[in-house]
């Protein structure tokens, strides 16, 4: 009797593995972005991101972003400057295969928000002045709607349109753990 309890057991939790893993998006799973900018907000520069997010149920996912941005330009004889713009966010995703009845593994369909601190910083080579007013730091929001494309159960691709960070698109590499 003790041997058939534990063959069930096992065999339930089989089951819930194999059903878990017909989604995109799961209660528990680890999602790590790394990605590039199609654009930039400010004129130069190729906007880099990493972003991570935990399930805290089998839709919606929170976490944390960072974006960097550098550019420099040289005007001609002493003139140069340089600009850096740091984004530090957390965010939150809504994950819609479920409700739109997407019932494939490989796609992960979401939307999301969200809201941190951007780092702004400036140097004129010439006056060795600083940048202040609609390009300075301060508290930033967004949102985003985006997808993910799983080649193996562990490693896709993604897309991303919206404000978020320096740009308001971007791809790049997708992990799930």
């Amino acid at each position: 009797m003790k041997k058939i309890k534990i063959v069930f057991l096992l065999c339930i939790g089989l089951v819930s593995t194999v059903c878990a893993q017909d989604k995109g998006f799961s209660k528990g799973d680890k999602l790590l972005n790394l990605g590039v900018g199609l654009n930039s907000y400010y004129n130069g520069g190729i906007p880099l991101s990493v972003s991570f997010e935990s399930g805290i149920t089998d839709q919606i996912s929170v976490g944390s972003s960072i974006d960097y941005l550098s550019n420099k330009y040289n005007v001609g004889g002493a003139l140069s400057y340089k600009f850096t713009a740091l984004y530090f966010g957390v965010r939150a995703s809504y994950h819609v295969n479920e409700l739109l009845n997407i019932d494939e593994e490989n796609i992960d369909l979401y939307g999301g928000v969200t809201v941190g601190y951007r780092s702004f910083s400036w140097k004129d080579k010439y006056s060795n002045g600083s940048l202040s007013g609609n390009y300075g730091s301060g508290i930033f929001f967004g949102g985003y709607i985006g997808g993910k494309y799983f080649f193996t159960q562990r490693f896709g691709a993604f897309a991303e349109l919206g404000a978020v960070g320096s740009t308001n698109g971007r791809i790049g590499l997708a992990a799930r753990f």
